[in-house]
């Protein structure tokens, strides 16, 4: 369905905080995934400390049941690039990059966020392809502020990308065909928010927009990637490690809103 809205519909500083609560439990979540990761550890294990770790608060699993998702986190390790179903077949090895997706809604709202890490240390090359990703975030998130329209930031995921190649000395691929999205009573609503594009296009993002910001990079450059027989994991076509970062966003008049905050 193609979006004609002229503005990303705004929620109110109350909506905005009832948000955050919800991304809060998605941030804490994502913190104890990371300190149970460990070599010999499956993915099964890290989705059940998701788990617990939502239902503790109140909230619920929005990722479990999501058009037949059979999880609570989304677990994807090196060549994964998105929507790894956690299984005990997958265990994790020292050097794996693994990048969980997690929501949780709370009171009616959603929060959505993903980050990658190492079990244990990267290999160089790899390491900089997550920091990469996660500075892309960080400069790609910026543009969300009132004022500007949808594919400014998607100009800026995609200007930060080829920022980031000379920044940390690696080639960088932008995953063909995911991106973005609005996000609030469901995880994915309109509009859709492609990691790269020319400025100035699509509605306007107005005070209290939010969308899930989250740039896929690939090492080396390439773009491709094609889904498993599951029907949900995607890899990269060139089996390169492949990164995922998001954070859920609001634009205020003080500026971008991290409506996912993770615990210090």
């Amino acid at each position: 369905m193609v979006f004609r809205r002229r503005a990303i519909p705004a929620k109110t500083p109350s909506e905005l905080d009832a948000m955050e609560a919800a991304g809060r439990v998605v941030g804490e979540a994502l913190v104890k995934v990371r300190e149970a990761a460990a070599p010999g550890v499956s993915t099964q294990e890290l989705d059940r400390v998701a788990e617990e770790v939502i239902r503790s608060h109140g909230a619920t699993p929005t990722f479990l049941g999501y058009e037949g998702f059979p999880a609570s986190i989304c677990a994807s390790v090196n060549d994964v690039v998105v929507h790894g179903i956690p299984d005990a077949a997958t265990v994790l090895e020292e050097g794996d990059l693994v990048s969980i997706d997690c929501g949780a809604t709370l009171d009616g709202w959603v929060g959505d966020s993903a980050w990658s890490f190492g079990v244990g240390a990267l290999a160089p090359d790899v390491d900089k392809l997550n920091r990469a990703t996660e500075w892309v975030l960080a400069e790609g998130m910026k543009a969300m502020v009132p004022g500007n329209r949808l594919t400014d930031v998607s100009h800026a995921l995609e200007v930060a990308t080829r920022r980031a190649e000379e920044r940390f000395g690696v080639a960088l691929g932008i995953l063909d065909g995911y991106g973005g999205h609005g996000i609030g009573h469901s995880m994915h609503e309109d509009p859709f928010l492609p990691n790269e594009g020319r400025p100035h296009r699509g509605p306007r993002i107005q005070e209290g927009s939010v969308l899930a910001i989250e740039p896929m990079l690939i090492l080396g450059g390439g773009t491709d990637s094609e889904v498993c027989d599951d029907d949900w994991t995607v890899v990269t076509r060139d089996k390169a490690p492949a990164a995922h970062w998001e954070h859920t966003v609001a634009a205020t008049a003080q500026g971008p809103r991290i409506l996912t905050p993770r615990p210090v």
